[in-house]
């Protein structure tokens, strides 16, 4: 069947923060990532002078936790994954076009200036650039997308998707992993614990960065999804990888460990800001944090994995992009920001037209 809407070169752009392949990596990965100005906001040259002390200061450190899981990051080889699950459900969802899924990562390789020049050279009538990251934040998303609009020079109408925290198949996939672990923790008190990656409580306050409120609103649609209440089983939101002298968001995911401890109860620890397995699951969550709650005394630890290629997420990834296609400009996929935040795109964009 052909039509206006079919015929077409669709290139989905998926975002995501990358790591270093091997060893020698690590330092070079760090830096990239210090150097960034949505993390640390100094002006250069002395964001670029403190990207290049803290990368030399964390190389030994870093090597040796990327090394538990063989020397590198799972992360590229995870996102390949998802992007060729995508393409094969796009595929049937749109056997007319053409579709193909590329991967531009914001620290390492596929750096996003290869990337754009790899999706130039495709040529795509259609772009929908859709970040891997559920919720926004000015230190994920909108880091991202800037740099992807100041690099890319190709053709195409492009269309962004901003967030889906509550996207119904991101919901499902993480619903299904928390009630497989509670059959695991058979009737044992426990606790659920959604851990996400934490921010600084400024970038709240002074950048109006929205993903505080979508992480609670992520977690309570997965709390209600999985049964939780009905299970009589209780459920609290963390945060990890705080790392520097600000106030970060809280409590600290270590802190939500040491009050399970307290109050006598396992924890099934969920991973909700997290897409694929990588160093904050594999070994901040698996290692750092296990061997935590095994000090204290903590009867049960488990931990629900990334969602992966499952087949509710990447539908969603699907339905989420078949959606962009029909529309122009920035929208969450499924329900966004609740309150009227300055960071949120698409904010930006309405009040700019």
């Amino acid at each position: 069947m052909t039509g206006p809407d079919t015929g077409r070169r669709i290139a989905v752009v998926l975002f995501n923060l990358g790591g270093p392949d091997d060893q020698a990596s690590v330092r070079p990965f760090l830096f990239n990532l210090f150097r960034d100005p949505a993390i640390i906001g100094l002006p250069d040259p002395f964001r670029t002078w403190l990207a290049g002390l803290i990368s030399s200061r964390r190389e030994l450190s870093a090597q040796a936790n990327y090394a538990l899981m063989g020397g590198g990051s799972p992360l590229l080889a995870e996102t390949r994954k998802q992007a060729a699950a995508l393409e094969q459900s796009l595929a049937s969802r749109l056997p007319g076009d053409e579709v193909r899924a590329f991967i531009a990562m914001r620290y390492w390789s596929p750096l996003t200036e290869q990337t754009a020049a790899d999706v130039a050279a495709f040529a795509p009538d259609e772009i929908v650039l859709l970040p891997l990251y559920p919720q926004f934040s000015t230190t994920t998303t909108e880091s991202s997308l800037k740099l992807w609009s100041a690099v890319y020079d190709g053709p195409g109408a492009s269309r962004t998707v901003c967030c889906y925290p509550q996207g119904a198949g991101w919901i499902e996939a993480q619903a299904v992993a928390v009630r497989t672990k509670l059959t695991e923790a058979a009737g044992r008190p426990v606790r659920v614990l959604f851990s996400a990656h934490g921010i600084p409580e400024s970038l709240i306050a002074k950048k109006g960065d929205p993903y505080q409120e979508q992480v609670e609103a992520t977690c309570a649609a997965i709390a209600a999804a999985a049964g939780l209440g009905q299970r009589e089983t209780d459920w609290t939101i963390c945060y990890q990888s705080r790392v520097g002298p600000m106030k970060w968001l809280g409590p600290s995911t270590p802190e939500a460990i040491e009050q399970a401890a307290r109050d006598s109860v396992g924890v099934i620890v969920t991973p909700v800001a997290f897409v694929s397995e990588h160093i904050e699951t594999l070994v901040e969550l698996d290692i750092e944090y296990a061997e935590l709650a095994h000090r204290l005394g903590v009867t049960l630890y488990l931990r629900t994995p990334a969602v992966g290629v499952a087949a509710p997420f990447i539908r969603t990834l699907a339905d989420a992009t078949v959606e962009a296609l029909s529309r122009g400009g920035v929208a969450p996929f499924g329900p966004g920001c609740r309150g009227d935040w300055k960071a949120c795109p698409r904010r930006r964009e309405r009040r700019a037209a």
